[in-house]
């Protein structure tokens, strides 16, 4: 089926617009930003998020190590993971693979990177052939955890308190399609917004049977990743934050050395295990970057985003200065640029051309 590249761009452009999910960051932060000038103002330093969660580089605000998070984390509550230096050859990769136990379907992510870039689900050796003959930059392999529930869930701590708190969790609902036994996939993908807009992301992989006709009821997921970028519908689950949670997250985190603000992104079992803390796999464990998630879910007001933007933002200073007052320097402008510096570099070299 051919998409008129005109209609696409226009139906694009319409859906992007009129559903402020999709704004890019600057639009969705610029009134937020304000009151973020006002903390720095207060803090004498536009960098000091950096101080929030002392053990992660830039506090997690941007190009940390994910390698160097799994670190702080128990092995108990993540996916086994290795991590491939640059130019390693394959037969070691599976090497390390075997070693460590790690069977296909495997996740591969780059060690350094945010929003789902170069994110890939490999099925099999060649699959990973064909990613590393295209990535030129370290990344992590991770064995795929087929846990049927993900979620995000958005801890608190103040350094001075011994406990925390739980301040939003989101579902995130993969991006699937329905089948009703006589519209192709491709079809099903272009009659609803949100997989539209990641029609030609998915012709370009072709990895998905475009033709394929799904009896009537069938659900078939199109992108396995929990990434909004990636089509995942975001759905607030604020309800489930209760007392049992909120101990549940303090163990887990209190055993993260200098970590206080931040999100975790993992796959569960169910609901109820997610408040009990076990049957978990953090995928992922972000800081002061990441986002109280929850706030995208399809028809949440934008006014009330930016309250929940700025109570985060409170957050990160509170944590920020109580650990400048303890020796934790801020982040000085110099070391911001080179922090940037370092990250164009590692885009403009991740990829082989």
């Amino acid at each position: 089926m051919a998409v008129s590249p005109i209609y696409y761009s226009l139906r694009r452009w319409y859906i992007k617009t009129f559903h402020w999910e999709y704004w890019p960051m600057w639009a969705v932060y610029l009134p937020v930003s304000f009151y973020y000038i006002y903390l720095a103002m207060k803090a004498r330093s536009l960098f000091f998020f950096s101080a929030a969660n002392p053990s992660i580089e830039t506090g997690g605000a941007f190009f940390e190590s994910k390698w160097n998070i799994f670190q702080l984390i128990p092995t108990a509550y993540y996916p086994k993971t290795i991590y491939v230096a640059e130019n390693e050859t394959i037969d070691k990769i599976q090497l390390a693979l075997d070693a460590a136990i790690i069977n296909y379907p495997v996740i591969a992510k780059p060690d350094r990177g945010e929003r789902g870039w170069l994110v890939q689900k490999i099925n099999n050796i060649q699959e990973l052939s064909n990613y590393l003959a295209t990535v030129n930059i370290p990344f992590l392999i991770q064995e795929y955890v087929a846990y049927p529930m993900e979620f995000s869930v958005f801890y608190y701590r103040h350094p001075s308190c011994n406990n925390g708190s739980i301040t939003s969790v989101t579902f995130k609902k993969l991006l699937t399609v329905t089948g009703d036994g006589y519209k192709s996939i491709e079809e099903l993908i272009l009659k609803d917004d949100r997989s539209f807009l990641q029609y030609n992301r998915l012709k370009e992989l072709n990895k998905t049977d475009f033709n394929k006709v799904l009896p009537k009821g069938e659900v078939q997921v199109i992108v396995p990743y929990g990434n909004h970028v990636l089509g995942a519908e975001f759905l607030d689950y604020n309800f489930m934050i209760d007392e049992q949670m909120n101990i549940s997250f303090d163990s887990i985190s209190k055993q993260i050395d200098g970590f206080y603000f931040g999100r975790f992104d993992l796959r569960c079992t169910s609901m109820e295990d997610l408040k009990q803390g076990k049957n978990i796999a953090i995928v992922e464990l972000n800081g002061v970057g990441a986002e109280p998630a929850h706030i995208y879910q399809p028809g949440y007001s934008f006014f009330k985003a930016q309250k929940v933007l700025a109570q985060h933002y409170k957050m990160i200073f509170e944590a920020a200065r109580y650990n400048k007052e303890l020796g934790i320097n801020f982040m000085t402008h110099a070391e911001f640029k080179h922090w940037r510096k370092l990250e164009k570099e590692h885009r403009l070299k991740a990829t082989r051309q």
